[in-house]
């Protein structure tokens, strides 16, 4: 063996290759343990960066690339891919193009619609939603996405505040049509999804469609010069009131559509849309996110929880969206067998609870979820993009520089921000909870409301920092923990979430002081176990010598607001407490809940099932907290 040896002499490294080794694993062990995030954040940060510069460069080359106009390539580019595929029917890409095409051509012939002007859309989900859409953008209009949840006086008000010249509705809302016609602009022009309409007046869209050319429409209508300029308007309970019409602009949209690829999807995935196509989520990200990628999306009439990883299985589907009520719909499903036995990679969305995150991965197996925080109207985002239970993102000094934000003391009884003796904000430390307010500039603009300059002019923070600083209210409180993973914490001001939608607690209640009996209403929400954000709740005092009438109450809240909006419990008091600055006291409200048991105060319950207002006795309290009664 020495003679080989002798003949053969193993090469000796240098005397640095040694020391470099050593430096090289001490650094890796250093890095995971000061920076375990260090590689998943740089990945992230490029993926922002490299989106960035590609719309850079198009604005250096004098070219305004929107989505619509990648939509348009991608029909020429892979005209036979399923674009969406519906109750079983498939959409090509060519489909969803040609069929816009003869929509644009319907209002082109029969409507003076110019470049800029505003279509109100009331439809469901449904492919016509989408060509619609695509066919009124053709035509350079601005389309308002209408919540088809909205009944009556918030309806009217949202059409109203965006002053459009058309108003589209989907043939399984003539009913709600029906409600508002009488008391709609008479300027206003009605189109019906039908081949024939009973109303006066009112326009039908599919006997034309059909005898519409194919053509595209002149492309100087649909092109645009400025990445600011708007092109939805998207409605948003913000903090109070009246829902308000976010000014969605062509650069909104590309940065939600953005969305998916930054989690990681690609133009092979399967993406599976159950939210409702009036919300930014499913629009922007979901439709939005399909044409970035080139991909497939099954749309869903209506979430089914029951149906739900059936279609999953049937359509193939690898990436789905959610909002935190849809996943706990999903665990509370009966266990089957083969529940893991489906294709699904990503779940993108957001206001998933920690304990649901944690079922939802042990029962329905390895699905990376993609937790964001992005306002409708918001100029700021954060992703989830290392998987952290919880968190609905991360930052790190590199975000910060690309998108300043902040997170501030805020005075909860003065509902408004602190300020110190020199008048300006003062930041939160680490581990509390602090308001959200992102920096307003050019990179990262705020467009406001489209009919309001008061409620544009109320989201803005001025002087927060230093003279002349500008910064976006969020109306959210976050928490930043030392690691800088940020934690949605609560909303504030006369608002709260349930069923995944934003309420107003004063557009419910003017709804209920609406009524004979009622002298004042003071509308909050509160913690229900097991249940995401807040179950609605109205603390009533009554008129002199009135008595409460829960037949007209139910009667009132089903007919004039949204079913997420309908107080689920009412509280019956003799005087209604206030704050120093004479506002409704709510805290104490929200502290004590609605247990029976603690609660002198007579305590109703919206039972569903009875389609009343019932006594919310101990035995019923029980059962909301135990879950045998649905909510």
């Amino acid at each position: 063996m020495r003679a080989w040896d002798d003949l053969y002499p193993l090469p000796v490294p240098p005397s640095w290759v040694p020391g470099a080794a050593v430096g090289i694993l001490s650094l890796h062990f250093i890095q995971k343990l000061l920076f375990p995030y260090f590689w998943a954040d740089l990945r992230y940060l490029l993926k922002v960066l490299t989106y960035g510069l590609r719309m850079e460069m198009f604005r250096l080359r004098g070219r305004v690339v929107t989505v619509l106009d990648k939509f348009v390539k991608l029909a020429e580019k892979q005209p036979h891919k399923p674009f969406l595929i519906y109750e079983g029917t498939v959409h090509t890409y060519r489909d969803v193009d040609r069929r816009s095409n003869r929509i644009a051509r319907v209002f082109l012939q029969h409507e003076a619609l110019k470049k800029g002007d505003t279509v109100a859309l009331l439809m469901g989900n449904e492919p016509d939603f989408i060509h619609v859409w695509f066919g009124l953008a053709k035509l350079g209009c601005v389309v308002a996405f209408l919540n088809f949840n909205v009944r009556f006086r918030s309806l009217l008000h949202c059409v109203s505040s965006c002053e459009p010249k058309i108003l589209v509705v989907g043939a399984d809302l003539l009913g709600t049509l029906e409600e508002i016609l009488p008391k709609l602009q008479k300027d206003v022009s009605v189109w019906v999804m039908a081949k024939d309409s009973t109303f006066p007046s009112v326009h039908t869209l599919l006997d034309k469609i059909e005898a519409a050319s194919e053509d595209p429409v002149p492309v100087d209508r649909c092109s645009a010069n400025n990445l600011k300029s708007a092109v939805l308007y998207i409605f948003t309970s913000g903090t109070t009131g009246l829902p308000k019409a976010a000014v969605i602009s062509h650069l909104q949209i590309l940065k939600g559509a953005a969305g998916l690829w930054a989690f990681g999807a690609t133009s092979e995935d399967i993406i599976y849309i159950t939210l409702p196509l009036y919300h930014s989520a499913a629009s922007l990200l979901g439709i939005g996110g399909c044409i970035e990628l080139g991909a497939t999306c099954v749309l869903k009439k209506k979430f089914s929880a029951s149906q739900f990883w059936s279609d999953c299985r049937r359509y193939n589907v690898t990436v789905i969206q959610y909002i935190g009520e849809l996943c706990r719909y999903l665990c509370n499903q009966p266990v089957k067998e083969g529940e893991k036995n489906h294709k699904v990679r990503l779940a993108v969305g957001n206001g998933v609870r920690n304990d649901v995150w944690r079922e939802f991965l042990d029962r329905f197996g390895a699905v990376k979820i993609c937790e964001f925080y992005g306002a409708t109207e918001g100029n700021i985002c954060f992703m989830n993009h290392t998987g952290k239970i919880g968190s609905v993102g991360r930052t790190n000094f590199f975000y910060k520089l690309f998108f300043p934000f902040d997170l501030i003391k805020y005075d909860f009884q003065k509902d408004e921000p602190i300020r110190n003796k020199h008048g300006w904000c003062e930041k939160v430390k680490k581990g509390e909870a602090g308001l959200l307010i992102s920096k307003v500039n050019a990179k990262n603009p705020f467009f406001g409301y489209a009919g309001n300059k008061r409620h544009t002019e109320k989201k803005l923070l001025c002087e927060v920092f230093k003279k002349g600083d500008l910064y976006f209210n969020t109306g959210d409180l976050m928490v930043q923990d030392h690691d800088n993973f940020l934690y949605f914490w609560d909303r504030i001001g006369d608002t709260f979430r349930w069923k995944g939608e934003n309420v107003a607690t004063t557009e419910v209640s003017d709804v209920i002081v609406m009524l004979d009996f009622i002298q004042e209403a003071n509308v909050y929400g509160v913690f229900v176990p097991d249940h995401e954000g807040k179950a609605g709740m109205a603390s009533l005092i009554l008129k002199h010598n009135a008595s409460l009438d829960l037949e007209q109450m139910y009667k009132q809240v089903v007919t004039y607001l949204p079913s997420y909006a309908c107080p689920l419990f009412l509280r019956v008091q003799e005087k209604m407490e206030m704050t120093g600055t004479f506002k409704q006291q709510k805290f104490q409200l929200v502290d004590e809940g609605f247990d029976p048991s603690t609660i002198t105060d007579p305590l109703y319950f919206l039972d569903n099932s009875k389609k009343a207002y019932v006594l919310l006795t101990k035995e019923l309290h029980e059962m909301i907290l135990s879950g045998k009664m649905k909510l």
